[in-house]
């Protein structure tokens, strides 16, 4: 266990655990603001305990628990057109762009065929499909979801020459509080599927996404008085980024140097 993994283990069972329909309930966020940070694993240990803390104005954070587990294994397949278009419309900046990935829920076997956009304020907004036993993620159904989805938020049509891009693995602890959302993520691996190289990130550090329908939350505030600010750094333009470095962009290169040391 890298130390990353560690400290969101230890946080995850430091806190009150609610089940997975509890935090639906109080924190679904298919529409938010994201924040990103990239946290050393002491500054984390003091930042969750902070959070979790039963004395905290409020009540404290609680830990995501699904059959005792506090801290979960992610897959994610992403797909991309063979000239990487959502990467490099991600890179641009451009305003009508999106993620397209399917995730995997190892530890109770769920699957999602997911679309991520940016709303008109600039706002993450999340579309997702289950994917039954034996679906193909690019499917008529999926595709026929994903050409849905872009006509009506941004009436364009969809990609059809998708392929799959990137995979990322990593475990994840997830802490609650009403209308508020904050993923841990640990040991994050990126493999390149057209060429199967892979790349890890530092196990020193966690990856710290506060999630909201406000622009700032407790937690960022936190983070920012350990003097943390917020990274600009997603999973896959990060891990793409770092197993391809031709494709950096100036605006995250310090992010994804931070993220993947090795491949810097």
């Amino acid at each position: 266990m890298n130390p990353a993994v560690r400290a969101i283990a230890r946080a995850a069972m430091a806190a009150r655990p609610v089940p997975l329909a509890d935090v639906q309930a109080r924190a679904e966020l298919l529409a938010r603001f994201d924040n990103s940070y990239l946290v050393p694993v002491d500054v984390f240990a003091e930042f969750a305990a902070a959070l979790t803390d039963r004395k905290r104005p409020g009540g404290p954070f609680a830990a995501l628990c699904i059959n005792g587990r506090r801290w979960f294994r992610y897959h994610s397949v992403y797909y991309d057109t063979p000239d990487l278009r959502s990467f490099h419309d991600h890179r641009q900046r451009r305003r009508l762009r999106f993620k397209i990935r399917e995730r995997l829920y190892e530890d109770t076997g769920e699957r999602q065929f997911e679309i991520k956009l940016k709303g008109r304020r600039g706002e993450t907004v999340k579309h997702r499909r289950p994917l039954l036993p034996g679906d193909a993620a690019l499917g008529h159904g999926p595709r026929d979801f994903l050409s849905a989805v872009l006509d009506r938020s941004y009436g364009i049509e969809a990609p059809v020459d998708l392929g799959r891009s990137i995979a990322t693995d990593y475990q994840r602890t997830t802490f609650v509080a009403d209308g508020q959302r904050i993923t841990c993520d640990a040991d994050l691996i990126g493999r390149d599927l057209t060429t199967g190289d892979t790349v890890r990130a530092d196990g020193g550090l966690v990856l710290v996404e506060t999630k909201t329908t406000g622009h700032l939350t407790e937690a960022d505030r936190l983070l920012h008085g350990y003097g943390i600010r917020a990274a600009e750094f997603t999973k896959y333009c990060g891990a793409l980024s770092a197993l391809r470095p031709d494709l950096t962009a100036n605006h995250w290169q310090r992010a994804v140097r931070t993220a993947f040391p090795s491949a810097a």
